[in-house]
């Protein structure tokens, strides 16, 4: 089956950059890939996609450079299964808290006796011969620590076996968090809590991950992150119309 070049080049301790596709349209999802991206995270959580949409966004990914991946709606095994009978080769699961949680991420992914994975992967041809026998190891399962108790349980959630690496939700942990970002000691507390993660995935050899923007994006990878979307189909649309239109109005 395909290889999952997004994942051995994290493995070798190099990055992976993403874009993360909410619209809801396969076509931009395979624009992004056939941009150069490493892997197109289709945002099922946030984004307005429907089952048969986001079937078609996998394999219109798979048409580019890039590794289709998905964020679930939630930490749910028929979810994350489905998903996976899709044609997804990364699972991102959302507000992961605890041990438990993660645990039950992990036997979701993987079928046994790594998992507890159904057999059922109708949707999967695109990626080639024996997946059954090879997508236990080309698979990658990032939990998204984006709580602050998520983040102070780190250690015991990145510990769990099947779990590959994080997806820190920097947003949502600020939010959870309750500090004020436009202060100083509000950003040093932040930052604080998400190199934490960083230095347990280090610890754990797990792989560091990390929702980006371009403002930001270049400094995660520098303190180390491994796992790193850094623009949307929605934030390039939004911010590139804008810019056309003020160049041909300034002319």
């Amino acid at each position: 089956m395909r290889t999952n070049e997004a994942l051995q080049r994290m493995q070798g301790g190099q990055p992976a950059l993403g874009a993360s596709a909410g619209l809801g349209s396969p076509l931009a999802a395979e624009i992004l890939s056939q941009t150069g991206f490493d892997f197109v995270l289709v945002d099922n959580q946030h984004g307005a996609w429907d089952d048969t949409g986001l079937m078609a966004a996998f394999r219109s990914v798979a048409l580019g450079s890039a590794v289709p991946m998905t964020r679930v709606e939630q930490n749910d095994y028929y979810v994350i299964g489905r998903a996976l009978d899709r044609g997804a080769m990364g699972i991102i699961v959302p507000m992961v808290n605890s041990a438990e949680e993660a645990a039950a991420a992990a036997r979701a992914v993987r079928y046994p006796p790594r998992g507890g994975r159904s057999m059922g992967p109708f949707g999967t041809g695109f990626l080639g011969a024996n997946y059954a026998a090879e997508i236990n190891d080309q698979v990658f399962l990032a939990v998204q620590i984006e709580q602050q108790v998520a983040a102070e349980r780190a250690e015991e959630i990145l510990a769990v076996e099947g779990v590959d690496g994080c997806w820190v939700g920097p947003s949502d942990l600020g939010l959870s968090m309750g500090v004020d970002l436009t202060t100083a000691e509000g950003r040093q507390a932040h930052e604080a809590a998400i190199l934490h993660v960083r230095d347990v995935c280090r610890r754990l050899r797990k792989i560091p991950g990390i929702a980006g923007t371009p403002a930001t994006a270049r400094h995660w990878l520098d303190e180390g992150f491994l796992f790193v979307t850094v623009v949307s189909d929605s934030s390039l649309v939004t911010a590139g119309a804008p810019e056309v239109l003020k160049s041909l109005r300034q002319a």
